[in-house]
């Protein structure tokens, strides 16, 4: 399932635009905005350094978390986050309230296993990733955070398609109107060639004409 959970403590902001958000960062701190759950936008302020070592630590977005706001705790799920564009620190971010009952999209990674027994592979094929995510609908606190792609047994020209993958309970694929593919294994010109090939290809020449007697 997802990334453990993890608890941030906010400061409420009583002003919002954008002088007031520049003021939030002269202080080391992020301007962020609580929204949905049919509750009225609350607007906070986050430590920078917490923010900024849960957005590069892997699965930011995936991960369900808890917002205390003086005393006032508030289960959210970061749905979109701004960096700066030259020193990759965040600059805003925005969260979606969480109910018992909340469902989301989310973008969530796909990971392969046993490349080591795909007999395709091991002949010189590759390994075509057509999605490196695939966007699931889910309930909120039951995020995936990531499927699994079983090559084992797969070969030259197979192409694993979403179908093919256990899918925890509750979670489905946003585009439903297809079974889409996650991946091919492709040719490549490092392949080996079957053994039985040149065996093969010796028996399909024609045997030369024997001289005619004179």
């Amino acid at each position: 399932m997802s990334h453990d959970t993890y608890e941030l403590k906010a400061e409420a902001r009583e002003q919002v635009g954008k002088g007031s958000a520049r003021a939030v960062r002269r202080d080391g701190k992020v301007p962020v905005v609580i929204y949905g759950d049919k509750q009225p936008p609350l607007a906070i302020a986050l430590n920078y350094k917490d923010l900024f070592y849960k957005i590069h630590g892997g699965g930011f977005l995936t991960t369900v978390a808890t917002i205390d706001v003086d005393g006032k705790k508030i289960q959210v799920l970061p749905k979109d986050f701004q960096l700066d564009p030259v020193k990759d620190f965040p600059v805003h971010v925005d969260f979606l309230r969480i109910g018992k009952d909340t469902e989301v999209n989310v973008d969530v990674p796909v990971h392969f296993i046993n490349e080591d027994k795909s007999p395709g592979i091991k002949r010189g094929g590759v390994l075509n990733i057509v999605r490196h995510e695939v966007e699931f609908h889910c309930p909120a606190n039951a995020i995936p955070e990531f499927i699994t792609v079983d090559l084992a047994g797969t070969d030259i020209g197979d192409s694993i398609h979403i179908s093919a993958v256990k899918l925890p309970a509750g979670v489905k694929p946003v585009i439903s109107d297809r079974d889409f593919t996650i991946a091919t294994i492709a040719g490549s010109s490092a392949m080996k060639p079957e053994p039985e090939a040149t065996t093969e290809v010796a028996a399909a020449e024609p045997a030369a004409p024997a001289a005619e007697e004179k």
